[in-house]
């Protein structure tokens, strides 16, 4: 079978021939992943390895396995893979497919990359934080170490023109062959349960299309749960496709089966993989995303909008091996209303990690690498801070020998640190056991007691937790003067989980152990029927929700005295100035306290002004700028900026520069609420600048206006894109849909009758005018028959006037 790629790799050959790098664009399917590797095998300049990089475990493997099955050898062979819990290799490998974090940790320990000759980077647009970084050191070992490495960045609807500017590079487009792909937006209830909508949806799609499997996408793996349940008894096999699932069920669900098939998958089937059989999705249009809380100092997961470059890569998996149809849970007006990409990783990820492999690479500022997008200076100062406070770097930035310790595990900063600690305490085994289960979803179960988690998992049988107990043993025996467990602590489980997390060792607040306060300062929430709340102290690894009232996913009951052995140094005694978040305000007392929990009381204290304020803006630095008064005008602002695209009013910038726009409001407030809300305004336009607040009210303008003369404002936040709330009268004589900005973005309509009450929501009026607009009138002249409601409403005039009012004028 012929690839559509192989009419484009002539000329991919002779721009590798004639230079270093080159950006291959083909649309899914065309056979970029399979086939570019082994026809560059033969090439006079390729005389070692060529590493294929992908962004996902399952997507290395599947890859791998296909292209040893058009080579004709066995994987593990001339075609191997290397995932973090699966590796086939050999000697003889030739062609290696592995992960973006595999590859990171490669470069870092070989900057010259011996025995590489070429590095493919598949699927670049996803814009992982990996995958910027690992193509940023690989221009740099370019540059000054391998003049002679080959880089191809490829992928199906890549920005090519910004890579291949990065990489000094020609464009290759490979047109591809199109299968005919048939779109149906079927919409769906906002009120309803996105399982029911998704299970409805499949019945549909089953009954409707009496060939081909399904592949449906939603948000996350609780969402695929639900939808399971509601879809048991159909006459189709059922499969799970997610990042949790031991391999053997990975590869089950993506081969072809006997029977017809429902594959229910996250986001993690929309790239680099073909799925056998598939002839039909059912897009959610939902994504579940890994946003970063710098204020909580954790990763939380959002669930929001899929983009539109997302939404085309999944519809794109049904016409992959013929004519395929996609189902999508919204209205077609809506696609445009959808961000057209998903945000660069690195723009929003914690760059603890990226900061220190920068250290350990010799490049002291980020910024000086080559970027499509560089990292943000708030969260690379952010960053600084912890790998300090971590002991990972000196106060020059350079790493120190417990950061060249932390750094040869494949682990974050925070999890190395707890591993290499552990094993100066003598419970490495145990540490490591704990950074796998803070690093595989699912292992153990879900219950938020780590301790509980392991001993199930410890109990469990089976391809992937045999493959998780293998990880935690090399872990353990990467760090330095590994040690045995003879030297026990009591608790060494929530021990582990506090040199991982100090900040987020928690006390009990009340009594039903509900409420709880962290030594960072940061409020926690805890199920009150869960056997941990009983305890007095916790030591907490995951969190999930907003700053200030972050549900606790995962802990360890820990006692007070080994808090005191770990942290023992860092209690203080004396006069302290703590922010409120309940009151948003300022207390100051005496007594001793780790962090902010305070251990014992004194008498209160006085404390100057500057302490008040530098504790107020730490207060919003530690619990969000939601702390603020902020009017609508400018939380309208900052939405708009947002949709714009201009920069400076997001919650990364406004954080980063605190001291600059709000410590000026503070002076002589001892509460956040006391500050005047025009202030705040003013310091935001005073961010943005004149330019910017011109571009800002000329592509995200704050009203619109309508034909009868009204002007109502724009919702910017609204789920379906910019929302107008008016009455249907004010849009008579309107014969092509409201759009703003210079890319004519469909207005969403919500329409109301007289007295205010909805009656349409569209974003397609001439379609709602020629369509359901007769019913509308026929109700619309019962309830209201003193206003004007013609049967051509593109041809009348607007008013909100009554008939006889409308006469005199």
């Amino acid at each position: 079978m012929t690839l559509p790629v192989e009419a484009v790799l002539p000329e991919l050959k002779a721009a590798l021939a004639a230079g270093s790098n080159a950006v291959l664009i083909a649309p899914p399917g065309a056979g970029k992943t399979t086939m570019v590797a082994s026809a560059l095998l033969g090439e006079p300049w390729c005389d070692g390895q060529i590493l294929l990089l992908s962004p996902r475990r399952l997507a290395s493997r599947a890859a791998a396995e296909r292209i040893a099955e058009l080579m004709g050898e066995p994987v593990g062979g001339l075609v191997g893979y290397a995932t973090r819990m699966d590796s086939k290799q050999s000697a003889k490998t030739r062609i290696l497919v592995l992960t973006e974090g595999i590859f990171r940790n490669r470069i870092q320990d070989d900057p010259e990359l011996a025995g590489v000759s070429a590095v493919l980077f598949d699927e670049v647009h996803e814009r992982s934080l990996d995958s910027d970084f690992g193509l940023a050191l690989a221009l740099d070992a370019q540059g000054g170490l391998r003049p002679d490495l080959r880089l191809v960045a490829m992928s199906a609807t890549l920005d090519g023109g910004r890579f291949a500017k990065l990489m000094d590079a020609p464009v290759i487009e490979s047109e591809g062959k199109s299968w005919p792909l048939t779109l149906q937006h079927i919409g769906r209830k906002a009120e309803a349960r996105i399982e029911d909508e998704m299970a409805a949806a499949i019945c549909r799609a089953l009954a409707d299309e009496r060939e081909g499997d399904v592949l449906a996408f939603l948000p996350g793996v609780a969402e695929i749960e639900r939808t399971a349940e509601r879809l048991e008894g159909i006459l189709a096999e059922i499969h799970r496709l997610h990042g949790s699932l031991d391999p053997a069920e990975q590869r089950a669900a993506i081969r072809k089966g006997e029977r017809r098939k429902v594959i229910l998958a996250t986001s993690i089937a929309e790239t680099s993989l073909t799925i056998d059989g598939v002839r039909i999705v059912v897009d959610s249009g939902l994504a579940r995303r890994a946003r970063y809380d710098r204020a909580a100092g954790s990763t939380r997961l959002v669930t929001e909008r899929a983009s539109q470059a997302a939404v085309t890569q999944r519809a794109g998996r049904a016409a992959r091996q013929g004519p395929g149809v996609a189902y999508r849970l919204w209205e077609e007006a809506a696609t445009a209303g959808l961000p057209p990409f998903d945000p660069p990783e690195i723009l929003e990820a914690d760059l603890s990690p990226l900061l220190l492999d920068c250290a350990l690479w010799g490049v002291g500022d980020p910024a000086t690498l080559q970027w499509l997008d560089p990292p943000p200076k708030a969260a690379i100062d952010e960053a600084r801070t912890r790998l300090f406070d971590l002991g990972a770097i000196d106060a020059s930035g350079r790493p120190t020998e417990h950061g060249h310790a932390i750094v040869r595990l494949p682990l974050p900063p925070r999890l190395a640190h707890m591993l290499v600690a552990a094993a100066e305490l003598g419970f490495a085994a145990l540490a490591a056991e704990v950074a796998v289960l803070l690093s595989e979803r699912g292992l153990g179960g879900n219950d938020s007691d780590i301790e509980r988690r392991l001993e199930r998992w410890r109990g469990e049988r089976g391809q992937r937790a045999e493959a998780a107990r293998g990880l935690a043993k090399r872990w353990t025996q990467l760090l330095p003067r590994p040690q045995s467990d003879s030297r026990k602590l009591a608790g060494s489980v929530a021990v582990a989980i506090a040199l991982a997390f100090p900040d987020r060792i928690a006390r009990r607040r009340d009594a039903k152990g509900e409420n709880w306060i962290s030594v960072g300062g940061r409020g926690f929430r805890l199920d009150p029927a869960h056997p941990l709340a009983k305890e007095e102290w916790l030591a907490v690894a995951d969190i999930q929700g907003a700053a200030s009232g972050a549900r606790i996913i995962s802990a360890a009951a820990i006692d007070f005295a080994d808090i005191e052995a770990l942290y023992g140094d860092r209690i203080i005694s004396g006069a302290h100035v703590s922010f409120d978040p309940a009151s948003g305000g300022v207390r100051t007392e005496s007594g001793r306290r780790l962090g902010a929990i305070t251990l014992s009381k004194g008498q209160d204290a006085k404390a100057d002004p500057e302490a008040i304020a530098a504790a107020l803006l730490q207060g919003v630095r530690d619990h969000s700028l939601q702390m603020l008064p902020w009017s609508e005008a400018s939380l309208r602002l900052r939405e708009r900026a947002s949709w714009a695209g201009v920069d400076g009013l997001d919650d990364v910038a406004l954080l980063g520069s605190l001291d600059m726009w709000l410590a000026p409001a503070l002076v002589g407030k001892r509460r956040l609420s006391d500050i005047d809300p025009g202030a705040l305004h003013n310091a935001l336009l005073g961010l943005l600048g004149w330019d910017n607040q011109q571009a800002i009210d000329r592509l995200a303008p704050s009203h619109f206006t309508s034909p009868a003369g009204t002007t109502h404002p724009i919702d910017y936040s609204a789920e379906g894109g910019p929302t107008v709330e008016l009455r249907v009268q004010a849009l008579f004589g309107v014969a092509e849909h409201p759009t703003i900005g210079p890319n004519r973005t469909p207005l969403v309509l919500s329409l109301t009758s007289p007295a205010g009450r909805p009656i349409q929501t569209t974003r397609d009026l001439p379609g709602f005018w020629k369509g359901s607009w007769a019913d509308v009138a026929k109700e619309m002249r019962g309830r209201y028959p003193k206003h004007n409601w013609p049967n051509d409403p593109s041809a009348a005039i607007a008013s909100l006037k009554t008939k006889k009012a409308q006469s005199r004028t």
